[in-house]
């Protein structure tokens, strides 16, 4: 699937009926971040959520070994625009996505939005290179 580079935002919703239409709810923490403003057009893309054999796969090994912590929000080779809220003590600069989860961006200043590939993920915290 090619994803557009306007991609503003990503996440899981329902679908809830309300009468004679149906409503998709947007997160609040995608407008709190700033990806979105409230009273905006955007297009909208639904994808199913049937799963793929990779996903099918994926998940199997996972439920095999259960764990009591959440997965990273990021995989490595991710791409993602961030906005830099600080700087951390090496004078990188510090994203944070979903959940509070941090991306560590060097070369970045407070108050950039900037695309970053993700090429290294912890449980705690991820890296991105500036690709734009």
């Amino acid at each position: 699937m090619e994803i557009s580079d306007k991609l503003l935002c990503l996440f899981n919703a329902d679908v809830t009926e309300s009468e004679d239409s149906y409503t998709v709810e947007i997160p609040r923490r995608e407008v709190e971040n700033g990806s979105i403003e409230p009273g905006e057009t955007y297009r909208v893309a639904l994808v199913s959520r049937e799963p793929t054999e990779e996903s099918s796969s994926s998940s199997r090994s996972r439920s095999s070994t259960p764990s009591s912590e959440p997965q990273p929000p990021v995989d490595v080779g991710e791409m993602r625009y961030v906005e830099v809220e600080d700087i951390g003590k090496q004078g990188d600069g510090i994203a944070r996505v979903e959940r509070g989860y941090v991306i560590i961006v060097p070369g970045a200043e407070i108050g950039e939005r900037v695309k970053v590939e993700v090429t290294e993920v912890k449980s705690n915290f991820a890296v991105g290179e500036i690709i734009d």
